[in-house]
């Protein structure tokens, strides 16, 4: 089968289709998400901008009953992006988490997505 994005990019394979597309910018990617979040019928905005161009990305997930789940961005072996979930957890205490991650990194970029169901949102790999 023949990827979706075949001879859109003469000559480009479907691993580096991957890696083209996980390194869009920040700024490009995160508008992205919440237009899927919103499209979905969710609730979502950024809480926090960093870097425009290579900012890391932290997206929390809330649930609307006290309980989140917050998504950090890590990338494999390929260079892919892949998404390693923290709880469900209180909703203080991953704010504590970000809050955390904001002092360490300023270029760090905060979605916050807010959903019934806690849906992400994400097209990437997300681990269990």
């Amino acid at each position: 089968m023949r990827p979706l994005f075949a001879g859109f990019i003469p000559h480009t394979k479907p691993r580096e289709l991957t890696r083209l597309f996980s390194s869009l910018k920040t700024s490009i990617w995160a508008p992205a998400l919440i237009r899927r979040a919103e499209t979905g019928g969710a609730f979502a905005s950024v809480v926090y901008r960093g870097d425009p161009d290579a900012g890391a990305v932290l997206i929390l997930v809330r649930t609307l009953d006290g309980k989140a789940v917050l998504y950090r961005s890590m990338r494999d072996m390929d260079g892919s992006r892949i998404w390693h979930p923290k709880g469900p957890a209180g909703e203080d205490d991953l704010d504590g988490d970000i809050r955390k991650a904001m002092v360490s990194d300023p270029d760090l970029w905060v979605i916050e997505i807010e959903d019934k169901q806690g849906r992400h949102f994400l097209t990437e790999r997300v681990e269990d």
